[in-house]
C-alpha cells in the first residue's frame, strides 16, 4: 500500500467547518495515476475507488467536495502547514507517521505482492533475491519493507512513482518489484506487463501497518470524529461493499 504506496493522493481541505454550516472540503488527488484507486481522464475529471469513497464520505457528513492535485511526496508537509486538512489517499497507517498526523479509521486493506518477468524462477526471500535490483516506490510502507529486509543482498532502486517503476520492470531495468497487490493487479492486466506475473506476497510486518486511513492533523479532533463515523456508517449500510465490487473481485475492508 501506499506509502504504497501509490503512487497516489487524496487530500481533503476543510474551510469553515462548523455545527450549522455545510464544509467545502478539498480533495487533493496526485498528479500521478494510482488506478484503480484513482486517476485523470482525458477532460481533465478524477475516476477511481477513491475519489468515489471520498465523496461518499463527504455527502454523509454533508460536506461539498473539491478536487485539487498534491504530489504524494508533499502530502504531509502540506498537511501540516494548513494548505490542505486531510490526506486521503491511499496512505498506510504506520507507526512512523502517527508520530506525526492523526489517522482515521482503516478504510481499507491489502497485501504487498512481487512482480517479476514470467522467465524469473524460485522464491522471494532476501536470501533468493540476493544481487538483484528490487524496485519500490519511495515514502511507501513496501520502501520501508525493502529496506528493512533486503537492503543488504538486493540492490533495492527507489522511484518518485509507480508509473515509473512499472515503466522499467517491462524494459528490464529492474528485476522484480514490491508494490500493493490491487494496482499490481490492475497494471499486469496491461498489455505491456503481458511478459509479468505475480509472484506471491510479502509476509505480513508491522510496518504495513492496519490499513491505509484518512491522515489528519492531531488538533483536528472534531473533524477526525466525524470522519471515522461517516466511514463506520458506510460499512454498516452495505454501500462500502456495493462501492468495491464495482473495481475489485476480492474483499478490501480493513479487518
Amino acid at each position: 500500500m501506499k506509502l504504497p504506496q501509490i503512487t497516489a493522493i487524496v487530500g481533503i481541505a476543510l474551510l469553515a467547518w462548523g455545527s450549522a454550516q455545510a464544509a467545502e472540503l478539498k480533495v487533493s488527488i496526485s498528479a500521478e495515476p494510482y488506478p484503480p484507486f484513482f486517476e485523470k481522464q482525458a477532460d481533465g475529471k478524477w475516476k477511481g475507488f477513491e475519489v468515489d469513497l471520498a465523496n461518499k464520505v463527504c455527502a454523509e457528513m454533508k460536506a461539498q467536495c473539491k478536487i485539487v492535485e498534491v504530489a504524494w511526496d508533499g502530502l504531509i508537509p502540506a498537511l501540516k502547514s494548513k494548505k490542505i486538512d486531510v490526506i486521503f489517499s491511499s496512505m498506510s497507517i504506520t507507526p512512523e507517521r502517527e508520530k506525526v498526523i492523526a489517522f482515521t479509521v482503516p478504510y481499507y486493506f491489502t497485501e504487498a505482492e512481487f512482480v517479476a518477468p514470467k522467465t524469473f524462477k524460485g522464491e522471494t526471500t532476501p536470501a533468493a533475491l540476493k544481487g538483484k535490483i528490487l524496485g519500490v516506490q519511495s515514502s511507501t510502507t513496501h520502501a520501508d519493507f525493502a529496506k528493512k529486509f533486503y537492503a543488504k543482498t538486493s540492490k533495492v532502486k527507489y522511484y518518485n512513482t509507480q508509473d515509473e517503476l512499472n515503466a522499467d520492470i517491462i524494459a528490464g531495468r529492474v528485476d522484480i518489484m514490491l508494490l500493493d497487490a490491487l494496482p499490481a493487479d490492475d497494471f499486469l492486466a496491461t498489455k505491456g506487463a503481458a511478459a509479468l506475473e505475480g509472484k506471491g506476497y510479502a509476509p505480513h510486518d508491522p510496518l504495513f501497518g492496519p490499513g491505509v486511513g484518512a491522515g489528519l492533523r492531531k488538533e483536528d479532533k472534531d473533524l477526525k470524529q466525524k470522519m471515522d463515523a461517516a466511514i463506520k456508517k458506510l460499512y454498516a449500510s452495505g454501500e462500502f461493499d456495493t462501492l468495491q465490487k464495482q473495481y475489485f473481485k476480492i474483499d478490501i475492508k480493513a479487518k
